[in-house]
């Protein structure tokens, strides 16, 4: 299970409302930095997410409104003390734009920043989930991203444990994999356990227009949390600024069969948000929008 708490959900501008796009998600005791828009520390504090727990931020893109929170957020975590290196991702160009971000602030962290570029198709490996990134398509190089859990064992059939003549202690050793023996006979972790489940996912497309490797990137996804920055009315100005609308994010979550959709990384011109949420659940009927600070939880 993870949760995933909604620091900043406004596009372009930060409204007294929205602020910034910034995502974190809770896995294992663990929070993933999905965007770091401008004020980013300061909605973790009010949200009470412990920015020292954070360990991978993945940058979408550098527009201001995705990266700006940054450099203040890092030089927080040194004064409180961190010591734990920060390991940052971004697309093509992320190096440049971390080294530049570092020489105007006179930082001097007394942790490690680890910063690194990620291309089309390349995974990110660590413990208990992937991270995989795509190309968006947008004005800049950018990037959507999906984090998946490893697959999670079966289910555990007491009953027929114990009519196998099997103990307590030897049930933990077959649900960790571990063949087991009663007199004479072998009892495998598969006569015991039902058959592995799927681990929970997530999916973030960070500013993009429609298309259909972000499609193919959300492919039965626990949940997908898709830019809505535009209502129907405005799609023709969606496809030229290559931003997308929310029948677009709704298309893509039904082609894709994800189980839940959430739009976010709303255009201040909607103050009610009513018509997105219209829009999209026309097109793909379990869809929410979300406002700063909600937090929601996925199994």
């Amino acid at each position: 299970m993870f949760s995933i708490t909604f620091l900043g959900t406004s596009s372009g501008t930060p409204t007294v409302a929205r602020a910034h796009s910034a995502i974190a998600l809770q896995l294992n005791g663990e929070i993933i930095l999905f965007d770091c828009g401008e004020g980013t520390q300061r909605q973790m504090m009010k949200a009470k997410t412990s920015m020292m727990k954070v360990r991978r931020i993945f940058i979408t893109h550098w527009h201001a409104d995705h990266s700006l929170g940054l450099g203040g957020l890092i030089q927080t975590m040194s004064l409180l003390g961190r010591t734990e290196a920060l390991e940052i991702y971004g697309p093509s160009g992320t190096k440049k734009y971390m080294k530049s971000l570092l020489d105007v602030g006179h930082f001097n962290p007394k942790y490690q920043l680890r910063v690194n570029e990620l291309k089309d198709g390349e995974k990110v490996e660590a413990k208990g989930y992937t991270v995989l990134a795509i190309d968006a398509k947008h004005s800049v190089p950018a990037l959507s991203y999906r984090m998946d859990e490893p697959q999670k064992p079966g289910k555990f059939d007491r009953k027929k444990a114990e009519s196998f003549g099997l103990k307590p202690p030897q049930f933990g050793e077959l649900q960790r994999g571990n063949t087991q023996k009663v007199g004479r006979k072998t009892i495998k972790p598969s006569d015991v356990m039902g058959p592995f489940r799927e681990g929970a996912s997530f999916v973030y497309s960070g500013d993009t227009a429609y298309n259909e490797f972000l499609v193919k990137l959300s492919k039965k996804a626990t949940v997908l949390v898709h830019e809505s920055s535009f209502a129907n009315d405005k799609k023709d100005f969606a496809k030229e600024v290559l931003h997308s609308t929310a029948e677009d994010a709704a298309t893509v979550a039904k082609k894709a069969g994800v189980k839940s959709l959430v739009l976010t990384h709303i255009s201040p011109r909607y103050l009610e948000t009513d018509v997105l949420l219209k829009e999209a659940s026309k097109i793909f009927k379990n869809t929410t929008i979300v406002k700063d600070f909600d937090k929601l939880e996925f199994k």
